[in-house]
């Protein structure tokens, strides 16, 4: 059943066309990607198709009394009301429900005979419609939602007006999951939530009752909820079906046909007008000239595809080649003021690994990479850098840059010996070109920041480069192209990220943080959670066991319960030490075959050093492992 149409819906501003002759359908349960370039319109579409802009032209229907939510890019909503008081409103309609039926019970007691056979009577229907529409479960509902967006108990007396912008909006769409409506319309939902909210948020949409359209940078979670995807152009909508991947390989292989077509036409009208213009003045071939000239008359011309607007083409280069170590961290603690975030870290880094950085926000993350380049200290340990190691840093706060200067003083003051045509050159690979390269930087918007210092770090040529959330404020295109940079770049990569769509895309190796310290995952971003899926499940078969052994009766009850958050942990530890000795497993075998498979002195030197290293730190976890493992017994 459809419950929205747009009809060649057209927007435009002071007589400049935005996007015109659009025309979609959505039905009950679709769930819908709307994807497009930056500045395409696809903000204005979402607010014409809700109603709270109107097309210059075009219309929109809707089903009557749809119920719709919406969901802006900075929703904010002003109440006086506690979170919990504020979630509770939804619920009003079955609350007083809920009242009456306690009303009832009372009056059951006072009547009798036919009065009270039509009480009951409607008792029963009223109980009915109040447990279909969730009456008995909605207190379970708002705990699950407000636990799922991180508002826990001991939040839920907070006062709305004291909360973030990035809370407030957090709330905004909490709510009005809890509304249930037919049609969710959500603009970036995913800003301002961290990796684990963003895939309990994944889940609950997948199985979501009514229909979805939803605009997002975040191309994973389009993976995972979307099943058709439109594609806003400033001449159409197209539709294809299937997720943000999808789309991807449809598209590419759209905009072959559709530049074959092209050509082969191309090719066709040149024949045909070659041989008009040849032909058309001799007596003996003029008909046949004629019938060709009405031929291409009557040829209804395909227009040139576009690819859109122009992309970046960045490139990262080293000048030197470094040695196989490239990074040793070992039983390092990062944090600050002397407070530990997450201990021991251990990182044993080589040549081309591309490790991507992931964990709780919190966690130490940008902490960890700042003590690497030595902006922070450690609070333990410390990292050494192998042979000719030349390192790059992104920073995601893009402190670096000098507001004052203009977007070609920025680079050139970096590098006063480049020629100005080579600072230019290199700028128009990045998007600025012509009168864009005159812009302050201040006055530039984030993602053109982030492209500046992408540029910088790409003439620096270095060998090793450490990201911090380098695809902060880059659209998909500008994303898609750093990835593919990185992914054929000849250096070394460190780097934290919250996308993970560009983990999955760039990573080798998966490390995670945690208040215990760090577990290497040799995969990338799918692979590392199938791995902690994998414990999380043998961690309760464990947890199991433990509740089993455990005293009963105990009559220190903070005492039992510290006891079994420390079995937890020892558990937790247990675990991450298990999936890293099989990790180190694998890459023992991996650097056996490659001894046998050389000849190379040095590379058979830097192989069995890495061996060397492998065993010991195996030696010391298996230790570490049979200790706990008798703790755990005892």
């Amino acid at each position: 059943m459809i419950i929205l149409q747009g009809n060649k819906i057209e927007r435009s501003f002071a007589g400049e066309v935005l996007f015109e002759n659009i025309n979609l359908q959505v039905g009950e349960r679709d769930r819908i990607a709307l994807v497009g370039k930056n500045g395409a319109g696809k903000s204005t579409l979402l607010k014409i198709l809700v109603g709270e802009e109107s097309p210059t032209s075009g219309e929109i229907n809707r089903k009557k009394d749809l119920s719709l939510s919406y969901l802006a890019q900075n929703s904010r909503f002003e109440s006086e009301n506690t979170i919990y008081e504020e979630m509770l409103q939804v619920f009003d309609g079955l609350r007083q429900t809920e009242q009456d039926l306690r009303d009832m019970e009372m009056q059951m007691g006072e009547v009798t005979g036919l009065e009270l056979d039509q009480l009951i009577q409607t008792y029963d229907r009223l109980s009915e419609e109040f447990r279909l529409a969730g009456g008995f479960t909605y207190e379970a509902d708002i705990r699950a939602i407000l636990n799922g967006f991180q508002f826990d108990d001991s939040m839920w007396q907070m006062k709305i007006s004291a909360l973030s912008g990035g809370q407030n909006t957090r709330l905004a769409l909490a709510k009005m999951l809890l509304e249930k409506p037919e049609l969710l319309v959500l603009d970036e939902p995913t800003n301002h939530l961290d990796i684990e909210t963003i895939a309990w948020l994944e889940n609950y949409l997948v199985h979501y009752k009514g229909a979805l359209i939803i605009v997002s940078h975040d191309r994973y979670f389009l993976d995972k909820v979307a099943t058709v995807t439109l594609d806003l152009t400033a001449t159409s909508l197209d539709r294809y079906v299937g997720n943000y991947s999808t789309f991807v390989e449809l598209k590419e292989q759209k905009l072959l046909t559709e530049w074959q077509n092209y050509e082969k036409q191309q090719k066709e009208i040149t024949k045909l007008e070659d041989f008009v213009q040849k032909n058309i003045v001799r007596a003996s071939t003029t008909k046949r000239a004629q019938a060709r000239r009405k031929q291409l008359e009557k040829m209804e011309r395909l227009d040139k595809p576009t690819l859109g607007q122009k992309s970046a083409n960045m490139t990262f280069h080293s000048d030197k080649i470094s040695g196989n170590i490239v990074l040793t961290v070992e039983q390092a603690a990062v944090g600050y003021d002397g407070e530990t975030l997450s201990e021991p870290i251990s990182i044993d880094q080589r040549k081309l690994d591309a490790i991507a950085i992931v964990g709780p926000n919190g966690i130490g993350k940008t902490t960890l990479l700042k003590s690497i380049i030595g902006q922070l200290p450690f609070i333990k340990g410390e990292a050494k850098f192998g042979v000719n190691v030349e390192v790059g840093y992104y920073d995601q706060t893009q402190s670096a840059l000098t507001p004052s200067n203009s977007v070609l003083e920025e680079l050139w003051s970096a590098f006063p010996t480049t020629p100005e045509v080579d600072i230019r050159n290199r700028l128009g690979a990045f998007l600025f070109s012509g009168d864009d390269v005159k812009k302050s930087i201040a006055m530039l918007s984030g993602g053109e920041k982030a492209r500046v210092l992408l540029a910088k770090l790409s003439m620096e040529n270095n060998n090793f480069l450490i990201l911090d959330e380098p695809t902060n404020h880059l659209d998909i295109d500008s994303k898609e192209v750093l990835e593919n940079a990185l992914i054929e770049y000849d250096g070394t990569l460190l780097f934290v990220s919250h996308d993970r769509y560009f983990i999955n895309r760039v990573a080798t190796k998966v490390l995670e943080l945690s208040e215990i310290g760090s577990t290497l995952y040799l995969g990338d971003y799918d692979y590392y959670l199938e791995k902690k899926a994998e414990q999380s499940a043998r961690r309760e078969e464990r947890a199991e066991v433990v509740d089993t052994t455990t005293p009963r009766g105990a009559s220190d009850y903070q005492a039992q319960k510290e006891t079994q958050k420390e079995q937890r942990k020892m558990l937790r530890r247990i675990e991450e030490i298990e999936t890293t000795i099989d990790e180190m497993e694998h890459r023992l075998a991996q650097l056996q075959g490659a001894m046998l498979e050389t000849n190379d002195v040095g590379e058979l030197t830097d192989l069995q050093q890495e061996i060397d290293t492998l065993s010991y730190q195996q030696e010391e976890l298996m230790q570490e492992w049979e200790n706990l493992t008798e703790k755990l017994e005892m």
